[in-house]
């Protein structure tokens, strides 16, 4: 039953991620289905980890959900955006992966 709330954590850091996406793709509100989007999917990621605080502490889901978001987000930046590669933002990447990991296995019971 506990891994129903992993799994809400889990839509709840995509949500944001295509929520995120569509701020780009909106350029800065002037298109209307990515602007429209962006609030939609902040709304599903926002019920998602609200529901995921219900038996995750917040501390862990909060630093999973904004960490392993910024971590993809940048991926989609670098992928689909064409975004510069730079082996600052790697290894900014695998420090934030690397700090996500340290606080859930802080929390392990």
């Amino acid at each position: 039953m506990y891994a129903v709330y992993w799994l809400y954590l889990i839509l709840a850091i995509l949500s944001e991620v295509v929520g995120t996406t569509n701020m780009k793709l909106s350029q800065g509100f002037t298109k209307l289905v990515p602007s429209i989007l962006i609030f939609v999917f902040y709304g599903i990621s926002f019920t998602f980890l609200t529901l995921a605080l219900k038996k995750i502490d917040v501390s862990i889901a909060y630093a999973i959900w904004s960490g392993l978001g910024t971590a993809l987000i940048v991926v989609i930046g670098l992928l689909i955006f064409k975004e510069p590669v730079t082996i600052v933002k790697l290894v900014s990447i695998g420090l934030i992966v690397v700090g996500v990991v340290g606080l859930h296995l802080s929390g392990v019971h």
